[in-house]
C-alpha cells in the first residue's frame, strides 16, 4: 500500500522551498527595478541615449525576472497540489470521499439500476473512485457505470487500467495538473458553438491587408500630425479604424461571450495533453488514445491548444481601460479575432477528437487509482456463454476489515434465487454487492472479489421505489410501474438483446400478504418463462415452496441471524435453504416498543 502521508510531506517540503525562493525573488525584483530606474536617471545626466539604452536593457532583464518569478509560482502551486492529492488519497483509504465530486448531476430515478445501487450521490461508488479533472472525464466515467460495455471494450479498458495503476507518479501529476481547472460541460458547448459559426474576417484577403497595413498607417500618420497640427486631425486619421471596429463590434462580442471561460481550462487541458504526449504507454488502447492526440504538423496538440488559450487571453485585453488606444491605433480586437478564426479554420474538426481522447484517459485514471488503492481486487472475466460465478464477493464501500465475502454460482437464463432472512441479516446489502460488482465488471473496472465470471447482462433493480407527489403516485403504484419496466425489457416493447438479470427487494410490499404472495408468484413465473434470471429478497416464506415446483429454475438461499438470549449475531453469509430465524420482536423490545407478557 502506498505511503501517502510520506509523499504528502515530501511535496509540502518542495512547495515550502519554492515559496521561500519566490519571496526572495520578489525582493530581488523590487531592488532590481529601483536600481534600473535610478541608474537610468544617473546616465540621463550624461547622455539620453545611454539612459534610454540602459532602461531598455533593464526592462528586458526585468521581464525575464518576472517570467522566472511566474514559473516558480506555478511550480509551487503544482507541488502544493501534489501534496493535496496525496492527502486526499490517504483520507480515501479510510473511506472519507468528501473531497471528490459525487456525480449527483448524473442521477436518474428511471435508470435500470443506478439509484438502487448508490452509483451516484453522497458516499456513492462514483464519489469513491472519481478522480477526474475534466468535465468530459466525469461524463465518460459516469457513462462507464451507466452503460454496459462490450466484452472486447471491457478487456481494452482492463488492460489500460492495469497499466495506469502502476504509474502512480504520472497519474498524480495528471491530477495535480488539472486540479485548478474549473471545467464545466457548458464551457465546451459554448466553445463548440463558436467554432461552428462561419468566419467573418479570416479567408478574406482585404481584411488581411487592412489589419496588416492600417496600424502602420495610423502610427506614422499620428507621428506626423500630432506634433505639428491640431489634435482633431489625428482623430480624422483614425476614422477608418473606427468604422472597421464598429462594423465587427457584434462579432467580437459574440466571440468573447462564447469563449470567455475557455482560456483557463484550455490552458489546463494543454498541460494534461502534454503529459499524455510524453507518456510511454504500452497497452493498445492507451496507444490508440495517445495517437488521437498525436502531434499536428510542426506542433504538438498541447502547443496548438496553448495557442488558442493565448489568443483568447489577448481578446480579453479589451476589458483594460487602455485597450481603446490599442483598438483605435492597432485594431487589437480584430487582430486577435482574425487569429482566432485562422485557428478555427485549421483545427475545429480535430478539437472534438482531442477532447474525447483526453476525457477517456481521465476516466481510465480514476479506475486505475481505485485498483491501485485496492490491490486485493481482481479483474473479472466477462464473456458470452459463461455462467455467473463469484468468489468472496464483497461490497466495495464497506471497509475491508468489516467486509464479508460470499460465493455464488448460477446460470443467467430462466434462473431465480429466492433470498430469505430476518431483518438486518444483510439481504439488501448482498443484492447491492452483487449488482454493484456487476456494474464495475461491465465498466472495465477491477471488482471487489477474489474472482468473478459473468456473461454480458442487462442489469435491472427494484429496491427503492417511492411515491411521487408531483404525479399523485403512491409508492405501491410506483413499484408496479418499476416492475412493468422490468417486464418490458424482458418481453415487451423495450425488450433488450442481452440476458436480463434482476435484483428485487421485498416486491409488492404495499398490499396484504395474500395479495402479495399471489402477485409475487405470478411475476416470478412470468420472468422465468421469458428467460430472465436474478435474485428476489423476501420475507414471504410461502414463496420458498416454489423451489419444489421448479427445482431446475428456483433455489432457496438465506442469510441467518444467531439469537443468543437477548443478543443478535450476524454473519452476513449466504447459505442454502430457508431462513429459520426471526428477530423483529427482539429488535422492538430493544427499542422499548410494545408491551409483552
Amino acid at each position: 500500500m502506498t505511503d501517502y502521508p510520506s509523499r504528502q510531506a515530501h511535496f509540502e517540503d518542495l512547495a515550502q522551498t519554492l515559496r521561500k525562493r519566490y519571496n526572495l525573488l520578489s525582493l530581488v525584483r523590487l531592488l532590481f527595478f529601483l536600481a534600473v530606474v535610478a541608474g537610468g536617471f544617473v546616465l540621463l545626466s550624461l547622455h539620453w541615449v545611454a539612459a534610454v539604452s540602459f532602461w531598455v536593457l533593464g526592462l528586458a532583464a526585468f521581464l525575464f525576472l518576472v517570467k522566472r518569478h511566474q514559473k516558480i509560482q506555478e511550480e509551487e502551486a503544482f507541488q502544493t497540489h501534489m501534496a493535496l492529492v496525496n492527502a486526499q488519497e490517504h483520507e480515501a483509504l479510510h473511506y472519507n470521499f468528501q473531497a471528490f465530486a459525487d456525480g449527483a448531476e448524473f442521477m436518474d430515478p428511471q435508470h435500470p439500476y443506478a439509484n438502487d445501487l448508490d452509483v451516484f450521490g453522497r458516499r456513492s461508488f462514483f464519489q469513491s473512485i472519481n478522480r477526474c479533472v475534466s468535465a468530459g472525464g466525469k461524463s465518460h466515467l459516469a457513462a462507464y457505470l451507466l452503460v454496459s460495455a462490450e466484452p472486447s471494450v471491457i478487456k481494452e479498458r482492463q488492460q489500460a487500467v492495469a497499466e495506469l495503476s502502476q504509474h502512480l507518479e504520472w497519474r498524480q501529476q495528471f491530477r495535480a495538473c488539472g486540479m485548478a481547472n474549473e471545467d464545466q460541460a457548458k464551457y465546451q458547448q459554448l466553445l463548440q458553438q463558436w467554432l461552428a459559426l462561419p468566419n467573418h474576417l479570416h479567408g478574406h484577403n482585404q481584411f488581411y491587408w487592412a489589419l496588416t497595413l492600417l496600424p502602420f498607417f495610423n502610427v506614422i500618420a499620428l507621428a506626423l500630425i500630432l506634433p505639428f497640427y491640431p489634435a482633431f486631425l489625428g482623430l480624422v486619421v483614425l476614422i477608418p479604424s473606427v468604422l472597421l471596429l464598429r462594423r465587427y463590434f457584434v462579432q467580437v462580442n459574440e466571440a468573447i461571450a462564447q469563449t470567455q471561460q475557455a482560456e483557463t481550462w484550455l490552458h489546463a487541458y494543454a498541460g494534461l495533453i502534454d503529459l499524455v504526449e510524453k507518456a510511454a504507454f504500452q497497452t493498445p488502447f492507451l496507444q490508440k488514445l495517445r495517437a488521437e492526440l498525436a502531434p499536428q504538423g510542426d506542433k504538438n496538440t498541447s502547443a496548438v491548444l496553448r495557442d488558442l488559450s493565448y489568443y483568447l487571453s489577448q481578446l480579453q485585453v479589451r476589458n483594460n481601460p487602455f485597450a481603446i488606444f490599442l483598438n483605435l491605433i492597432g485594431l487589437w480586437d480584430l487582430q486577435w479575432l482574425y487569429k482566432l478564426e485562422g485557428w478555427k479554420s485549421r483545427w475545429r474538426d480535430s478539437l472534438p477528437q482531442w477532447f474525447a481522447a483526453l476525457a477517456e484517459i481521465d476516466a481510465l485514471c480514476s479506475l486505475a487509482n481505485s485498483y491501485h488503492n485496492n490491490p486485493d481486487w481482481t479483474f473479472p472475466k466477462v464473456e458470452v456463454g459463461v455462467d455467473l460465478k463469484v468468489n468472496q464477493l464483497g461490497h466495495p464501500l464497506i471497509p475491508a476489515n468489516r467486509r464479508i465475502g460470499n460465493d455464488l454460482k448460477m446460470q443467467t437464463q430462466a434462473q431465480l434465487k429466492l433470498l430469505t432472512g430476518s431483518n438486518m441479516a444483510g439481504k439488501s446489502t448482498w443484492l447491492r454487492t452483487l449488482g454493484l460488482n456487476m456494474v464495475m465488471a461491465q465498466a472495465g473496472s477491477a471488482v471487489c472479489a477474489q474472482a468473478l465470471e459473468m456473461p454480458p447482462l442487462h442489469l435491472f433493480t427494484g429496491m427503492r421505489t417511492q411515491d411521487d407527489l408531483s404525479e399523485s403516485t403512491s409508492s405501491f403504484y410506483a413499484e408496479l410501474r418499476r416492475l412493468k419496466a422490468l417486464v418490458d425489457r424482458v418481453e415487451g416493447p423495450e425488450k433488450v438483446e442481452m440476458d436480463v438479470f434482476f435484483l428485487l427487494d421485498e416486491i409488492l410490499k404495499g398490499t396484504n400478504s395474500r395479495d402479495r404472495h399471489a402477485g409475487s408468484r405470478a411475476l416470478i413465473l412470468q420472468l422465468l418463462e421469458a428467460g430472465a434470471a436474478g435474485f428476489i429478497a423476501t420475507h414471504d416464506l410461502e414463496l420458498t415452496a416454489m423451489e419444489d415446483e421448479n427445482p431446475s429454475q428456483i433455489e432457496n438461499l438465506c442469510m441467518e441471524v444467531d439469537i443468543q438470549g437477548e443478543e443478535l449475531h450476524f454473519d452476513y453469509t449466504l447459505k442454502k435453504g430457508i431462513s429459520q430465524s426471526f428477530n423483529a420482536t427482539l429488535l422492538m423490545k430493544g427499542l422499548g416498543l410494545g408491551k409483552y407478557d
